[in-house]
């Protein structure tokens, strides 16, 4: 089983700065497989936030994200973070960790590419 624990989420005024982190146990064979973010504002659909290849060459982005938001990921300590910066009120959501259901293969951006969730840590920025 894989177990996907988030952490650093809180709360920022607009314009601030948050690293989440991802940290990935069990039977995760992490280097095998892409990670993706993705968040949940109340009343809305989950959606895909950043992703990382599993060889941590490529990175992707949501359009609402890109140049504020980078993802990245640390082999050694099974690890993936997500760093926030100019943050906007509009960021406030709950962000979710997971990987992807299928190794050495790209990023996918739809929810149902991916097996195994964490548990999600809140984000909120006030204006």
């Amino acid at each position: 089983q894989v177990q996907l624990v988030e952490s650093g989420g809180g709360l920022v005024q607009a314009g601030g700065s948050l690293r989440l982190s991802c940290t990935a146990s069990g039977r995760t064979s992490f280097s095998r497989y892409a990670m993706g973010w993705f968040r949940q504002a109340p009343g809305k659909e989950r959606e895909f936030v950043a992703g990382i290849t599993w060889s941590g060459d490529s990175t992707h982005y949501a359009d609402s994200v890109k140049g504020r938001f980078t993802i990245s990921r640390d082999y050694a300590k099974n690890t993936v973070y997500l760093q926030m910066n100019s943050l906007k009120p509009e960021d406030t959501a709950v962000y979710y960790c997971a990987r992807s259901n299928t190794a050495f293969t790209g990023v996918p951006s739809t929810q149902d590419n991916y097996a195994y969730w964490g548990q999600g840590t809140q984000v909120t920025v006030s204006s």
